[in-house]
């Protein structure tokens, strides 16, 4: 009797494993990308009505001003993140980071204007994230945190555990209000 092989079959067959696990992202990048357009553009469009309106406006500075709102630009674009099993990401304009999550050996805040998690492996690898994109995540969350009990469960992570249990608070707390006000109990 002939066989019939599926691709997902014949891969796993020829030694390949099935499909790679799903990428968890940041849902909400997207927004903050056409926002940071948006506000550039603005700003942009504002300096060169005023000093045309004012009939300053020539070559270099209207170079200067289109620089500034490419400034403007990247400083407002947040890093894209991304986690699969095992990996997170945050993709800059120019950097992009990865760090092995089931291998982490710190985690800690870094306070400042705007709050950072940092996070850094065995292989001394790091990477800076707004927590807020896993507040607003939970696929990402949820790869995160799994990928952190492994690496609690193999003793690599020496340092972070108070800053996963305020994360996963502050979590909580944003699912239940959530819950509240969607079910109109707020």
């Amino acid at each position: 009797m002939g066989r019939r092989f599926t691709r997902s079959a014949a891969g796993a067959e020829a030694g390949h494993a099935g499909p790679p696990e799903p990428l968890a992202q940041d849902v909400h990048w997207a927004g903050e990308r056409r926002s940071a357009i948006g506000v550039a553009s603005l700003l942009l469009a504002a300096l060169l009505v005023l000093d045309g309106g004012a009939g300053r406006l020539d070559l270099i500075r209207g170079a200067l001003w289109t620089g500034l709102a490419v400034l403007v630009f990247v400083i407002l674009l947040p890093p894209r993140v991304s986690a699969r099993p095992g990996r997170l990401t945050a993709r800059g304009l120019l950097v992009t980071d990865t760090v092995r999550t089931d291998s982490l050996v710190s985690i800690r805040w870094s306070d400042g204007v705007s709050q950072r998690m940092i996070l850094r492996d065995s292989e001394g690898s790091r990477v800076e994230i707004d927590p807020t994109v896993l507040v607003r995540n939970a696929a990402l969350w949820r790869r995160l945190d799994e990928d952190t009990r492994t690496s609690i469960e193999r003793g690599t992570l020496l340092c972070g555990t108070t800053a996963l249990r305020q994360l996963a608070g502050r979590i909580d707390r944003e699912t239940a209000h959530t819950v509240f006000k969607v079910s109109g109990l707020e």
